[in-house]
């Protein structure tokens, strides 16, 4: 590791002397193009240029050097590996190697769309021959293609490559390291690609606020959340998941004051708020209608904001009833979260005001305090003109937390499209105050409005907006009319119907959300998304569990599949086979990815394809060969190892997604 690490280092070194290089070349062709260079000038660009060509035919070394010593490493790996990242180092030490004169020259490495021509394409030669051009050089695709691949170093995952039409390098991939990486899995595990560091990552999500109820609005945010954090807990991140609620403000003061006359003994006594919501309905009819209430209710603020032990225990009292609610749709959604409010950053707030003031970075307009983003024409209000805090003042307390005491690498906020531009103000104002720099990754994980099936915001029959809770009990009850539909209730016991009617209902309502572009707002259906065909929950959940009744059916315990794969090698021969170890080979891809833009929906359709290609594969080729009278005459048991490893990959994707396979459906 050290060796590979040094490695690195000087890998790195020369790239920046080479770009380095490149700057002076530029500017003395720049000045020759001007005239105002002499002979010692043209002396001296052809130098450097020769000197950059040495430097570029180092760095192929060292990038072969690499290249060669991660092989060495990984033989005792028991990561799966990218298979675009092994293909993206290895042609970029060819294109280096064969074109030393060229800087940053493009690697593009894809997936091949028809396996006659391979199995990946480097679609480099192109892009390289343009550059020639610029530079006054003509140089054919195909030449370069052919250069490309001679110069592409040895690795066990590749079997054959051939350069087709304009220069594109057809990669076959090689059968054997399929098996070793599909068999390791029964020893191992399904575990992660390697990531390059574990980062301290935060994701704010879900934030419902205190005394409302939970509706369909908080669904995106909070399943998706959940799965962001998945995501990158399985990668090796050390990830804290927040629950910024909105448990301050002025809304508190009419909640106590109602409190106060309903429920008089709340001191001493716990009030049965049993219906928090009408209980917020209530207070703000008053709060509306009753001038003498709205005073009380203002006062009550200041009361509580001045932490009168009275006003505490209400708020807290208030706070408590919410709690317990948010955690009844959480624990049914199997969500883990953290809750840190708004009430925390108030002691927080009032310093990075301070911060911002003795940068000089507020200024006054008609009372306020304002905070301008450079190229952002609307500007943050830090203080208002009251002397009151605002959202924009608490995220900026709970960035500059985040990142000076939490000692975080990498934030996310998961919340709807509608707060971008918020959310870039913040993250820009946060820069210019120095609280955020460089190193730090921010995201703001945006998604669109759930539709009803009229392509309206989605509402209740009366106009109102849709509970949480009711959603998930509609869900149960249409789960379970579907399982009875199909006659399940006849085959599985209680129990097994009840966790069958589970996974199915919160199955569907996470896939169906997480399976879009989260960008885009999508119809939520309960009739589609309990279909058993095409992309849904229900169908997936079927596929797995009849992929693990094969093993059962061949009396194959889980103990002696992990014997069998000792000794039996999985079976890729079939066209079909392959095919469908190909697409599993391609999950940690699917992951990198996922981890770079936080777009979930790769991943449904990345599982989805896996079903499709198992189907195909189980269409084709017999896993069990029984005789007309039912008897089994032969068991291919690299075939039920391939179905294994198929399901164990789907199990890791359905854990990320939040999805909860049944043993029997």
């Amino acid at each position: 590791m050290d060796n590979l690490n040094e490695l690195y280092r000087e890998t790195d070194l020369q790239e920046r002397e080479i770009k380095n290089l490149v700057r002076q070349v530029e500017e003395l062709r720049n000045a020759i193009k001007t005239k105002s260079a002499g002979p010692n000038e043209c002396a001296e660009v052809a130098n450097l240029s020769t000197e950059n060509i040495k430097l570029n035919h180092r760095l192929a070394i060292l990038q072969s050097a690499i290249v060669k010593e991660m092989s060495k490493g990984k033989k005792d790996s028991s990561k799966m590996e990218s298979i675009q990242e092994i293909l993206t180092s290895l042609f970029s030490t060819a294109i280096s190697s064969a074109f030393p004169d060229l800087v940053d020259a493009p690697t593009v490495i894809a997936l091949s769309k028809d396996p006659q021509f391979g199995d990946y394409q480097c679609n480099s030669a192109m892009g390289i021959a343009n550059t020639y051009k610029k530079l006054g050089k003509a140089l054919a695709p195909r030449v370069i293609g052919s250069k490309i691949l001679e110069c592409v170093p040895a690795h066990p995952l590749i079997a054959n490559m051939t350069v087709a039409g304009p220069g594109f390098v057809n990669v076959f991939l090689d059968k054997n390291y399929g098996v070793n990486i599909l068999t390791d899995i029964f020893e191992h595990g399904v575990l992660p690609p390697p990531i390059d560091r574990k980062q301290k990552v935060l994701v704010d999500f879900s934030s419902p606020n205190i005394a409302k109820e939970m509706h369909v609005g908080h669904l995106r945010s909070t399943i998706i959340g959940e799965s962001v954090c998945r995501l990158l807990e399985y990668l090796g991140h050390d990830v804290k998941r927040i629950n910024h609620v909105g448990d301050w403000g002025t809304q508190f003061g009419m909640l106590i004051a109602h409190l106060q006359d309903k429920f008089p003994d709340y001191i001493t006594k716990s009030p049965p708020i049993g219906d928090l919501q009408s209980f917020y309905k209530e207070s703000k009819k008053r709060f509306d209608e009753d001038e003498e209430f709205k005073k009380r209710a203002y006062a009550c603020v200041v009361k509580l904001q001045a932490f009168d032990p009275d006003y505490s225990k209400a708020w807290q009292l208030i706070c408590d009833v919410s709690r317990r609610e948010f955690q009844k749709v959480y624990d049914r959604l199997d969500i883990t979260i953290e809750e840190k409010g708004e009430s925390f950053y108030q002691s927080r707030m009032e310093k990075v005001v301070k911060e911002l003031d003795s940068k000089n970075l507020l200024e006054l307009d008609d009372g306020r305090k304002i905070m301008w983003a450079d190229g952002i024409n609307i500007p943050m209000t830090i203080v208002k003109s009251d002397g009151g805090f605002t959202y924009d003042t608490s995220d900026m307390a709970a960035i500059k937390y985040r990142i000076d005491e939490e000692k975080m690498d990498w934030l996310i906020y998961v919340t709807d499209v509608g707060q971008a531009t918020h959310f870039d103000l913040v993250f820009n104002c946060a820069k210019k105050a120095k609280i955020l720099d460089n190193t730090k990754r921010v995201d703001h994980v945006g998604f669109g409005v759930v539709l009803g099936e009229d392509k309206k915001k989605f509402k209740t029959r009366s106009g109102d907006t849709v509970r949480l809770i009711d959603l998930m009990d509609e869900g149960l009850k249409r789960s379970l009319d579907k399982l009875m539909e199909n006659g399940r209730d006849k085959v599985l016991t209680p129990e097994e119907l009840k966790s069958a009617q589970e996974s199915v209902a919160y199955g569907c309502i996470k896939y169906a959300d997480l399976s879009q572009n989260r960008i885009g707002a999508y119809v939520f259906s309960f009739d589609k998304m309990l279909e058993d065909k095409g992309n849904t929950a229900v169908y997936l959940l079927y596929a797995y569990t009849r992929i693990k009744s094969i093993a059962r059916n061949a009396n194959f315990t889980s103990e002696k599949i992990k014997e069998l794969a000792k000794t039996t090698s999985i079976s890729l021969d079939h066209e079909k086979e392959w095919k469908l170890g190909k697409t599993l080979l391609r999950f940690p891809d699917v992951l990198i990815k996922i981890s770079s833009d936080l777009y979930l929906h790769h991943l449904c359709e990345y599982v989805y394809e896996v079903c499709t290609n198992f189907s195909e594969f189980y269409d084709n080729c017999y896993c069990i060969e029984k005789d007309s009278s039912g008897d089994i005459i032969k068991v291919n048991v690299g075939r039920i190892l391939l179905a294994e490893a198929t399901a164990l990959i789907m199990a890791k994707c359905f854990h990320i997604l939040g999805l909860k396979p049944v043993s029997r459906m």
